[in-house]
């Protein structure tokens, strides 16, 4: 099984929808996502739970993860917005994705966030391959 890591710095928002989105437009049995930061905050931000309930994904009970250098089972690792703190995973492909915070965002710029990051996720699962079958695009998904 592939692993994918969103990491960002709070683990508070950007990186909780990706993993999110990716871990329902793939199937678990070949590819899963976690997400993590390098400095974790206690809880995701309120607007970042509504606006994803919105489009069906429950983040209600998320929790903040730290990020390690433990990547023996890590494949991708994908930052959002940690720079070169998240660069402690050796050995794993790397990709930067410039998303904007959702901290102190209003609730329609969270959700303008939230379908940025969708539509980069399905360029992820598409690439690589590991959408499920009844997958047809990133908009048909949870609109």
């Amino acid at each position: 099984m592939k692993r994918v890591i969103f990491a960002c710095t709070e683990n508070a928002g950007s990186c909780h929808m990706a993993a999110a989105f990716f871990n329902h437009m793939t199937n678990p049995a070949n590819v899963q996502a976690v997400s993590a930061g390098t400095r974790p905050t206690a809880k995701l931000h309120p607007d970042v739970v509504e606006a994803m309930r919105e489009v069906g994904l429950d983040l209600s009970r998320a929790q903040s993860e730290l990020l390690t250098g433990d990547s023996a089972q890590v494949d991708v690792l994908i930052t959002m917005g940690c720079a070169d703190a998240c660069a402690s995973v050796p050995g794993v492909l790397r990709s930067d994705w410039s998303v904007p915070d959702a901290e102190g965002q209003t609730p329609e710029r969270v959700r303008e966030i939230r379908d940025e990051i969708r539509d980069l996720v399905w360029q992820l699962v598409a690439k690589q391959g590991w959408w499920r079958l009844r997958a047809t695009s990133a908009h048909g998904l949870l609109r």
